[in-house]
């Protein structure tokens, strides 16, 4: 078949229509087949590779001169929609749509072109090449540039054959999959999801550590907090102990000693790491401290007054900066408030010798190292206390601390590289992270050694009980490739000794990567990795101290991990991210986080929780009913703009093993500003919002265990929030909802089976949680003659199951005993079910009609 593309009189073309033109005479497109003749990938995916080979092709370009940075026009495109991922931070991407190459942003990771001419969508994918990797820019007058960059002055070139890929499909959900699949093929540096495992923390509910503490984490408290939630029904199947547990320093305190009173984000980013045990707070633990009957109590208020003064200096420093600026020259009144602040803090730290660490008289160094103390004991005890907790996380960043490896205090050799920022990401967000990595650079481990870099740390982790690491800072190596020879060949170093010590001391699974939203690591870190977040942070505010923050930034989140998805989730299991169950918005982020298909975990303070919020979510056994696929936007939203454009809802579908979801979430009020080049609020937005749903919004044909559900002629739909129930058929008409401000409805569509002429049946699960058809674990109908006809459900979960059946069943079976049922005319078929641990919390349902 003759290739979709065609490069001609500075226009490419495809299928005959234009789609770039005004396309300098120095760019090329070259044929897939042409390119990519042979690959070290899977035969099969090689083989479909080729097949769809017709359907997409390369572009690249040459110039006289080589640099280390080139940038060029690809062409211009204007009056086309476009929906686009670019960096709005050095670690975080998130959508961005226009009509022009001019709308583009800065270092935008991919181009997604609606051609409704042939019915159609073009991906334009920015790609790697050699020692270069590349990002699309906005031109003038509506040309697309493309910018490739070795991220070193001492690697430059002049030309590439494949410096980006272009693909066409008439399924934008389709043209993603065949994308990145001919792209993992060609370059053969990362792998599919479809070709990994994922940990098994995907299926479970969890709590991670930084919000409730911040840096003041530390093993009574930790503990304390798995105990609320173990006694309270919705026991944490994982943990992960956040930043604040590894032994790390600043520059300008000892080298081989803890750095003090650090309780922020922030105040420990130029601290580099001085050894790969855990810090004096952790050593101290003894063996069996929370077992006894006398266990040391926990002050949950004293993280939250340690934070507040924590802020309190954070404040005044601020205040100090802007005199400053201001030309403010007596300043002796800001430094002596700062002062006074950090003492106070300083007092509260120097208070809490006995409640909230547990010495063992001053032998730490060997504690650590044994079952009788340190992290190791404090894990163990954990095991043996929380038979439910099946993975221990910590976090750590990728070259180490945020500040990297101290020099000098380890057997490596590191070395503090100064941080060089590209220019294309002058055009991000201002980020407190970025300044401090800049002020203190980054103790790199020489790549030569991040084989044995990350084998020491992460062995020792492996052999006192941790099962998995989250891996932040991911992309500080874009910073720092000048003297290693460029980011490609930095990044390929670390990430190989990464891959190595997953495979060898965490099962292969056991990472979440964090901070890593750029093109280099999905290309050339995930051969391994098959989990990462899909957002930006969970922001309980906003930093810049919008009181509306509370709100709109929730709704920023789930933008973010909803259009993400649709490329992380081609190459990893999409993580949408840690929430407080107690926050203003926490049932909005509860509704998301229900329906994404990833984990589900919060960050609540100790003693503060909604446990009717999060048994919403949760079984009593601590896994989740999740969704089967990873949640992506409806086609109808694709190109619009879900944050600010005043009329459109962020609707999300997803698939169970017997139904589809949509969800609907009001998100507007917020979004990026080229201009102030921040994330704001469009206060004017805020505002209730209407839109329709539909069955045709499920895109069943993702998974070929749906693909039948698909057709059938006619289904239940189940609101969630409105507890509504009806029957639609493909021919139905939308269904018509408003949804008010930080506010959603779950739609939950199960096809109807036709029993008899009388009877028609389908289930929805258990109404009292959020994700009702992840309830069912098992379907089967019997249907002989009209004497003979029955439903078998396997339920997990207890509460109200609700089914739709147009006719009343003669009797209901419940684990195979006789129970009451009620039926409505209205086609409402409901029973109480009872969480049975002996059974695993399912229950068998048997109806006969």
């Amino acid at each position: 078949m003759s290739n979709y593309f065609e490069l001609s009189d500075g226009k490419l073309n495809v299928k005959g229509v234009p789609l770039l033109s005004e396309i300098p005479n120095n760019v090329s497109f070259a044929s897939y087949s042409s390119i990519c003749q042979s690959s070290d990938a899977p035969v099969s995916l090689f083989q479909k590779a080729k097949s769809l080979s017709y359907k997409g092709g390369f572009l690249g370009f040459s110039q006289e001169a080589p640099s280390d940075r080139l940038m060029i026009s690809l062409g211009k495109f204007i009056d086309r929609n476009f929906l686009s991922i670019f960096r709005f931070k050095t670690w975080w991407s998130t959508m961005w749509v226009g009509s022009s190459g001019s709308d583009l942003q800065m270092e935008s990771q991919w181009l997604l072109l609606d051609v409704p001419e042939l019915s159609s969508y073009v991906l334009i994918l920015p790609s790697i090449e050699g020692k270069f990797r590349s990002a699309l820019y906005p031109g003038v007058d509506g040309h697309v540039m493309i910018c490739a960059e070795s991220g070193s002055s001492n690697v430059k070139a002049s030309s590439f054959n494949a410096i980006a890929y272009v693909h066409m499909s008439d399924n934008p959900y389709n043209l993603m999959k065949e994308a990145y699949s001919a792209l993992r093929v060609h370059l053969d540096t990362f792998r599919l999801l479809e070709e990994k495992s994922f940990p098994p923390l995907v299926n479970r509910f969890g709590w991670c550590t930084w919000d409730a503490f911040y840096l003041t984490v530390e093993p009574i408290g930790v503990w304390h907090g798995v105990n609320n939630f173990a006694e309270n029904g919705v026991p944490p199947r994982f943990l992960i102990i956040d930043d604040g547990w590894q032994s790390i320093s600043l520059d300008s305190e000892e080298p081989l000693e803890d750095a003090k009173n650090l309780v922020l984000g922030g105040t420990q980013m130029k601290a580099r790491l001085y050894r790969f045990t855990e810090c004096e707070k952790f050593r101290k633990y003894k063996s069996g401290t929370m077992l006894t009957k006398n266990a040391p109590l926990f002050d949950s208020n004293r993280p939250k007054m340690l934070i507040k003064k924590a802020i309190e200096i954070e404040h005044a420093e601020k205040a100090h900066d802007k005199a400053i600026q201001s030309g403010i020259i007596d300043l002796l009144e800001f430094k002596s408030k700062i002062e006074m602040l950090k003492r106070e803090l300083s007092e509260m730290f120097g208070g809490e010798q006995d409640g909230s660490t547990v010495s063992n008289g001053g032998n730490e160094s060997c504690l650590s190292e044994s079952d009788n103390g340190g992290m190791k004991a404090f894990t163990k005890d954990l095991r043996t206390k929380f038979k439910n907790l099946d993975d221990v996380y910590v976090w750590h960043a990728l070259c180490g601390a945020w500040g990297g490896v101290r020099p000098g205090a380890t057997h490596l050799d590191s070395t503090v590289v100064p941080v060089k920022v590209s220019p294309g990401l002058d055009g991000t967000m201002n980020d407190l992270a970025v300044v401090k990595i800049v002020e203190g650079g980054i103790g790199l481990v020489h790549p030569d050694q991040a084989i044995d870099y990350f084998e020491v740390m992460h062995s020792y982790l492996a052999g006192i009980g941790i099962t998995g690491i989250k891996v932040d800072v991911i992309h500080t190596l874009e910073y720092i490739g000048e003297e290693y020879g460029g980011r490609v060949d930095l990044a390929k170093a670390y990430y190989n000794g990464l891959t190595k010590s997953l495979v060898k001391n965490f099962n292969g699974t056991g990472l979440i990567a964090s901070m890593q939203q750029c093109n280099d690591f999905f290309f050339l870190g995930t051969k391994q990795i098959s989990l990462g977040r899909v957002g930006d942070d969970f922001w309980f505010q906003d930093p810049n101290g919008d009181p509306m923050g509370v709100y709109w930034l929730q709704g920023v989140h789930m933008v973010h991990c909803a259009y993400n998805s649709m490329w992380m989730g081609q190459i990893i299991q999409p993580d949408w991210d840690m929430f407080q169950s107690d926050h203003p918005s926490a049932k909005f982020h509860a509704g998301s986080r229900a329906i994404c298909g990833g984990p589900v975990y919060v960050s609540d303070s100790v003693g503060n929780h909604d446990y009717d919020l999060i048994k919403k979510l949760v079984f009593p056994d601590g896994t989740i009913p999740r969704c089967q696929h990873f949640a992506l936007p409806t086609r109808d939203c694709i190109f619009k703009n879900p944050l600010f454009d005043d009329k459109t809802i962020l609707k999300i579908w997803n698939l169970n093993k017997f139904g589809g979801v949509v969800g609907a979430f009001n998100c507007q009020g917020a979004g990026w500003d080229p201009k102030e080049r921040r994330i704001k609020g469009y206060s004017e937005c805020y505002k209730p919002v209407s839109g329709l749903v539909h069955i045709s919004d499920i895109e069943w044909d993702q998974k070929t265990e749906t693909v039948e559900m698909g057709s059938a002629e006619k289904y239940a739909v189940y609101l969630t929030e409105s507890e509504r129930l009806s029957v639609v058929a493909t021919t139905s008409k939308a269904i018509e909802i408003t949804i008010q401000p930080s506010s959603f409805e779950i739609f939950s569509f199960v096809p109807i089976q036709k029993l008899s002429p009388k009877v028609k049946f389908a289930p929805i699960g258990l109404t009292n949680v959020f994700n009702c058809g992840g309830t069912i674990q098992r379907l089967e109908y019997g249907i002989g003659n009209e004497l003979e006809i029955s439903v078998n459900i396997k339920v997990k979960g207890g509460g109200k199951f609700l089914a739709y059946s147009s006719g009343s069943p003669k009797k209901c079976y419940l684990n195979s005993v006789e129970v009451d049922f009620n039926w409505l005319e209205d086609g409402k078929l409901t029973l109480i079910l009872s969480w049975t641990e002996e059974c695993g919390g399912i229950s068998d349902v048997f109806f006969l009609f």
